[in-house]
């Protein structure tokens, strides 16, 4: 279990001004949970994700993963960004390797792993590519692959298809439906698309602008439902699905009082 408890950020800008960035928030996420976070930019969605990584200090609260305070980053949370990151000098099965390397990992443990990722992410054609090689979805696999090397028992994910084009999106959501079935992964993920949270959440919070609090949480089964069936189609264009999508855009116009959906 990953647990957050009343965990809060305040912080001095570089002016001096004192910032509230998360307020009281907690939040347990199980084995195999997948948690979307959703609200306006500043909200506080990824001061949490950089604190649950331990980037980030808390100014009060706590933070465990497995009963353990998380205090600093750690090989059991794996990272990935709206960027990339990739070291363009590098291929991909290095890029891949690269967090394995600086832990001593042997060259061949190494190898082992990262041609095991990269057919998991469907790259292994390209593991002596280099990055410019490859389009941006491709680039965003060779990420997940990259913070799936260490065995992380959890993925934090800040925005990774925020720049993609929508079908390159599309495409990538279920993907990574399929590595979350696949492996069983925590994943803490963000995002401002409602439809991209409805679509991969086990859980959707909704949080509220600065300071962040959450505001309401949706527990789902979208997600599991297309594990099994792989007709997203059937899914998104479901009665169920787009009265939620209009519930949570409603919220996100201005409710502030905690509320709790199970569908």
């Amino acid at each position: 279990m990953l647990t957050i408890d009343h965990a809060s950020v305040t912080f001095k800008t570089d002016d001096g001004r004192t910032v509230h960035a998360l307020d009281r928030v907690s939040l347990d996420i199980p084995d195999s949970g997948f948690v979307v976070a959703l609200g306006a930019s500043g909200c506080g969605k990824s001061t949490l994700l950089n604190a649950i990584a331990g980037f980030l200090p808390l100014s009060s609260g706590t933070i465990a993963l497995n009963g353990r305070p998380v205090a600093e980053p750690g090989a059991d949370r794996g990272v990935v960004f709206q960027k990339d990151t990739l070291l363009p000098w590098k291929n991909v099965i290095d890029n891949v390797a690269l967090g394995l390397k600086f832990s001593g990992v042997s060259r061949a443990e190494q190898t082992r792993r990262c041609e095991d990722l990269l057919d998991v992410v469907g790259l292994s054609d390209f593991a002596r590519a280099f990055p410019y090689e490859l389009s941006g979805g491709m680039r965003q696999r060779v990420g997940i692959a990259r913070a799936l090397a260490a065995d992380p028992d959890t993925l934090l994910m800040d925005e990774p298809f925020g720049a993609l084009d929508s079908l390159t999106r599309e495409q990538m959501q279920e993907f990574l439906v399929s590595v979350w079935a696949r492996t069983g992964k925590r994943v803490f993920f963000i995002t401002h698309s409602v439809e991209e949270a409805l679509f991969l959440g086990t859980h959707v919070i909704v949080m509220s602008p600065r300071p962040g609090r959450i505001v309401a949480r949706f527990d789902l089964d979208f997600v599991r439902r297309f594990a099994q069936t792989g007709d997203s189609r059937a899914i998104k264009t479901s009665a169920e699905f787009n009265s939620l999508r209009e519930e949570i855009r409603a919220l996100l116009h201005g409710a502030h009082e905690l509320r709790s959906v199970t569908q």
